[in-house]
Order: C-alpha cells, then sequence, then structure tokens
C-alpha cells in the first residue's frame, strides 16, 4: 500500500511533560502532515484521549502525575484500543517489559531521531488502519477488525486488548502453528524473550473467555513450540 494513501492524516496525541520535547515532536509530525495534540500530563492526556479521536498516543513514561506505563494500562482497562507508543529515558530489558507489558504497542528510548519516530507512529497508524473493513472467520470464530469484536457462535466475547491481539494473530494463520516468539514479536513487539510467562497468562485468559459455556476448545497448545487455531472447533 503507497505511504502517503494512509499515513499523512493521522490524528495524534502527544502526553510529554517536558514542554521542549513536546514541541519538537508536534513540530516534526506536524511537518509529516498529522494534526498533533499535546498535553503535559497523565490526567489531562486521559481525557484528551477520552474526547479525541486519536489514530495513534505518543506517552512519555516520566510523567509529574503518573508512571506513563500506568497511564497506558489504566486507558487499556477502559477499553481504549488506540494504538500507543512510550516514549522513555529507560531503556533496560525490565522497564522496556514493564512498559510494553503495559499494552503499549511500541517503546523507544531516548535520545531518538524523529524520523524514527515518526516512521514508528506512522506504522502504528497503518497497522490500526489496515483491517478497517475487515472480517475473519475461522470454524465457530469471528472476528471484526473495524470493532475489534469476537463471536463464537453468533454469542459475543469480550477481550482485552492484548488478549484480542492475540487471536487475531492465529486467525492470520489458522491451523497453521504460530510459535512462541512470533506472537511475542508480532503482539508485544518483543525481539527478545523476556524470560516471562505473558504469553503464556494472556493466552489462559483468552481461552478461559473462548471457552466459557462450550465444550471445545479451538486454540491447541503444540508443546515446546507454540499455539495452532482450528479451523474444525
Amino acid at each position: 500500500m503507497p505511504r502517503e494513501e494512509v499515513i499523512n492524516d493521522m490524528r495524534i496525541l502527544v502526553v510529554e511533560d517536558d514542554s521542549d520535547m513536546a514541541d519538537f515532536i508536534s513540530d516534526g509530525l506536524t511537518a509529516s502532515g498529522h494534526v498533533v495534540m499535546t498535553e503535559l500530563d497523565a490526567a489531562a492526556g486521559l481525557r484528551r484521549a477520552q474526547r479525541e479521536n486519536c489514530d495513534v498516543l505518543v506517552i512519555d513514561r516520566m510523567l509529574p502525575d503518573m508512571d506513563g506505563a500506568d497511564l497506558v494500562s489504566q486507558m487499556r482497562g477502559l477499553g481504549m484500543a488506540e494504538p500507543i507508543l512510550l516514549l522513555t529515558s529507560l531503556g533496560a530489558i525490565e522497564d522496556r517489559v514493564k512498559g510494553l507489558g503495559s499494552g503499549a504497542d511500541d517503546y523507544l528510548v531516548k535520545p531518538f531521531a524523529m524520523a524514527e519516530l515518526g516512521a514508528r507512529v506512522e506504522a502504528l497508524g497503518r497497522r490500526g488502519k489496515a483491517g478497517l473493513s475487515d472480517t475473519s472467520s475461522c470454524g465457530s470464530l469471528k472476528i471484526d477488525r473495524v470493532r475489534r469484536e469476537v463471536w463464537r457462535e453468533g454469542r459475543r466475547i469480550v477481550l482485552q486488548p492484548r488478549e484480542y491481539e492475540l487471536l487475531e494473530q492465529l486467525m492470520r494463520q489458522p491451523d497453521q502453528v504460530v510459535s512462541r516468539a512470533m506472537l511475542l514479536e508480532q503482539v508485544w513487539h518483543f525481539h527478545f524473550d523476556p524470560q516471562t510467562n505473558i504469553v503464556e497468562t494472556h493466552m489462559s485468559r483468552l481461552r478461559q473467555k473462548l471457552n466459557a459455556d462450550f465444550a471445545s476448545d479451538p486454540i491447541q497448545t503444540v508443546r515446546g513450540v507454540g499455539y495452532r487455531l482450528r479451523s474444525d472447533v
């Protein structure tokens, strides 16, 4: 898909307490054709995000009134599904794990080049817009990528954002084994093994919700490898 067709008119909210940094980001993204809004703390950022229809959120980790990762968790808990990039000066693996584990879609360590931030924001925007008119079915399951909704045999199943993303990844490759490493990269954007059970924990929650009141499990565990979504269930 041509880059210009989907990424030059996004509405982006930047939550950053450093006004110079906020202006730097805003100027750079505005120059690329986007509409940029800025807020200086978590409370104002949350209110703005709830009020505006944003395509991407850029949130700093070190906000004065709340850890940015906690803000992301709060947003996800409220059902907000917008792509989120966390900015931070905390670059240790455990910091990245916490940031991405909060529900953020990407994580960028300061200092950064404006070109890299712009590319990552636009990639998130493309990902968010890619499936706007798409639905998929596999066996008894159906997902609507526009509404990020899931049904099983016509019954609506409410999932948290990461649970939905796990299922969506499996539905892209029905009846094929999707490895744990692939899920870590595609859902959490980890290019390393964080040495946690984050995949297993979210997969367990996903299964509990999908299988409530059903006798069969459409997700098959392939021991030592990953998971397969069965089309015959």
